[in-house]
């Protein structure tokens, strides 16, 4: 039996060799699928990886208590009018949250103009935060530290600064810990920078930030009567497993400290990461929709031309099919004979769209400068292409295999 697959596999490869220009062009619908498939697969590991990236730099499992709703469900007129969320209020929500890890307020200031130097910098983020934040979403400290509690109670003039703020500020590498920036007139002093966590999804601030210490933030932005805009609390659940409890807290202790009544919906919003992952999911299901409708497509135009010319070859190779089974071929290895050779076209389609998908994407990401995506095709990937490549060639050769097999040995040795 096993001799002859073997000699199966000998004549359907030789078949393919002998038409080497009708065999490729016949591949060409499969290599369009696989291609297809190959991409589709790629950009949405891509995705999903710069997504899990941006989420990273939010925290998984952090609460944002807010005036506003990421999510969008509600008028942006409905919104406008809720009433702004106090510095009293949130320093209420931060001591009463009982199940939770930590939690910060926080403010931040959009489009601040900060000086080094003699220089001024505009359009970036200072964002004010309690010392708690570092444990929260601040980011990965890469050199020096983070603000202490001592410094945040004291209001001390101290800062840590995203990656861009360091590259535009002071220079590619160059060590910004020990060096003063001046805010609204006011000096800093710079004692950490955050690692890079720029990715296709993270907001576009995330690496021209400022963190200062919250009572510092207020002096400069709020004044004495620290009346301030845009502040909200940040709530680190402690654990995914542990976010439906917080939330559930949370929403509790602050429709008390707002004074709602039972019948009142809530006039805050609570944001977790979950906003982004159902907007992420929408775009993986059109990008999924569109690809396989586009692959299907290319697939069926590859059975098609692939089944045409196993017909043929059938055709044309009559005399032999009956001379092999006047020798005692049995119809099974006539059968494996012609699906191997429809695989094997199958299976050379795929071949050549690994080749070309590989220089695509090297290409786009090393001359693109695309972090998000890898510069090779995945391992996943390949085995997938070549199991749908193989499924494919025995879809597509199926029929004409069928049909070479149930010949009359007398008739086909007839043919001409």
């Amino acid at each position: 039996m096993f001799q002859q697959l073997i000699e199966g596999m000998k004549i359907a490869f030789s078949a393919i060799r002998s038409n080497k220009l009708r065999s490729g062009l016949t591949s060409l619908g499969v290599v369009i699928g696989i291609a297809f498939v190959i991409f589709m697969g790629w950009f949405l590991q891509g995705l999903d990886y710069a997504f899990e990236q941006a989420i990273s730099t939010l925290g998984t499992d952090v609460l944002y208590i807010d005036k506003w709703d990421w999510t969008g469900n509600k008028s942006w007129r409905e919104t406008m009018n809720r009433p702004d969320i106090t510095l009293r209020q949130c320093e209420e929500l931060s001591e009463r949250m009982q199940s939770s890890e930590a939690a910060s307020i926080l403010a931040r200031k959009w489009n601040a103009t900060v000086k080094y130097g003699s220089e001024n910098y505009t359009g970036l983020t200072v964002v004010g935060a309690n010392s708690v934040y570092a444990d929260i979403a601040a980011g990965i400290i890469r050199t020096g530290r983070f603000f202490s509690p001592v410094e945040d109670m004291y209001s001390s003039n101290v800062c840590v600064v995203g990656h861009d703020v360091v590259k535009n500020f002071f220079g590619e590498g160059t060590d910004p810990i020990g060096k003063e920036i001046k805010i609204k007139g006011t000096s800093f002093t710079v004692i950490g920078k955050i690692e890079k966590q720029g990715s296709m999804f993270a907001p576009p601030w995330i690496d021209n930030q400022i963190i200062i210490p919250i009572k510092s933030f207020l002096n400069i932005y709020a004044g004495s009567n620290k009346m301030m805009k845009n502040i909200s609390v940040a709530i680190k659940a402690g654990g995914e497993d542990n976010i439906e409890n917080a939330k559930m807290e949370a929403i509790g202790h602050m429709r008390q400290i707002r004074r709602l009544r039972p019948d009142e919906e809530n006039d805050f919003g609570v944001n977790s990461t979950q906003a982004f992952r159902d907007n992420i999911a929408n775009i993986r299901t059109g990008i999924w929709a569109v690809g396989i409708g586009l692959t299907a497509l290319s697939f069926l135009v590859g059975i098609i031309g692939i089944m045409n010319i196993m017909f043929v070859s059938v055709t044309e190779r009559t005399k032999e099919i009956g001379i092999r089974k006047a020798l005692g071929a049995r119809r099974r290895s006539i059968l494996f004979q012609f699906l191997v050779e429809a695989s094997a076209l199958c299976f050379l389609g795929a071949l050549i769209a690994f080749v070309l998908c590989s220089v695509v994407m090297f290409g786009v990401v090393k001359f693109g400068e695309v972090t998000f995506l890898t510069p090779y095709i995945p391992p996943n990937l390949l085995i997938i292409a070549t199991i749908v490549s193989i499924v494919v060639g025995v879809m597509a050769g199926m029929i004409p295999a069928m049909r070479a097999s149930k010949l009359d040995p007398v008739e086909a040795l007839r043919y001409e």
